[in-house]
């Protein structure tokens, strides 16, 4: 795909840009800079950008049927109201926060959080999935390094969920009614040896309106979309090394938003990926599907 393909939604390049989310009842895009402690909102009506700083490193980001956002933060889980800027904290991180922090996540149909943990030092895996409803954590014993890539099929009947620093994603049977995930199994396993053949690692992903899985590959400068077998379906060369995650938005859900990073890259990488840790959108054949909004407290 040529650069002019690609257009530039962000003001300026991020840190650890993540988790873009569209607003399917504002009809904004959403993400965060993790490493900056920065919410933005882009309006592509006016092109306007607005962002709040927040007091901790976001991890990731849900619209609330209440109104406002869900941010799962080192902290613990807030609410913001976008309109005042108020920030209320509704449970506090159930892990030690100068050594774990909250990362990727989304909600299921039934409207409840499911968000993973990472490891600071990534030298071990103790990282682990968390779900959030009515006031409580629930905490899954799936041992990770870096958890990323949740995604629910559009029937709700399959969960996804990666671990970064082992570069795979797991599929779970899910039980929409319960919240359960079970049978787990592999969905995909890629190579991690950088001197062969070696295409980047599972960051955060999509599922689209066929049922396909959308993933970033962090420092493989791709998209891939898999089919629910785990078969390759397509692969997206992107104008960045590291891509973080994507969201489908627009009026028909064909404009793919997708978040980058910026960080830890030689000067060498930076001037040949000049848009590194740029918000950049395209457009795609095939239509995702709006994110769930968080219903309970």
């Amino acid at each position: 795909m040529d650069s002019e393909d690609f257009q530039i939604i962000s003001a300026k390049p991020m840190l650890l840009g993540e988790c873009p989310l569209w607003h399917p009842r504002e009809l904004v895009l959403y993400w965060i800079d993790i490493l900056d402690r920065t919410l933005y909102r882009y309006d592509p009506a006016t092109r306007m950008q607005k962002s709040w700083n927040l007091p901790s490193e976001p991890g990731c980001i849900v619209w609330n049927k209440l109104g406002g956002l869900v941010i799962a933060m080192r902290s613990g889980i807030s609410k913001l109201n976008t309109d005042s800027g108020e920030l209320t904290e509704l449970i506090k991180a159930p892990y030690d926060a100068s050594a774990f922090r909250f990362n990727d996540g989304r909600c299921d149909a039934a409207g409840r959080l499911w968000t993973g943990t990472l490891v600071d030092t990534r030298d071990k895996t103790s990282g682990r999935l968390y779900r959030y409803e009515q006031a409580q954590l629930t905490e899954f014993d799936y041992p990770v390094m870096v958890s990323n890539g949740i995604a629910f099929s559009p029937d709700s009947r399959t969960m996804y969920h990666a671990d970064t620093a082992a570069h795979r994603i797991n599929a779970y049977d899910f039980d929409l009614a319960s919240g359960i995930p079970s049978k787990g199994r592999l969905f995909k396993l890629f190579n991690s040896d950088k001197s062969t053949g070696y295409g980047g690692r599972p960051d955060g992903a999509a599922v689209d309106s066929e049922g396909a899985y959308w993933v970033a590959m962090y420092e493989g400068s791709q998209l891939l979309r898999l089919a629910p077998d785990g078969q390759l379906l397509e692969t997206i060369k992107l104008p960045f090394m590291c891509p973080t995650m994507m969201s489908f938005g627009g009026s028909d859900m064909k404009t793919l938003f997708i978040t980058s990073a910026s960080q830890k890259q030689s000067a060498e990488t930076l001037k040949q990926y000049p848009l590194s840790g740029f918000v950049i959108s395209m457009r795609v054949s095939v239509a995702g599907i709006p994110e769930h909004p968080f219903l309970s407290y």
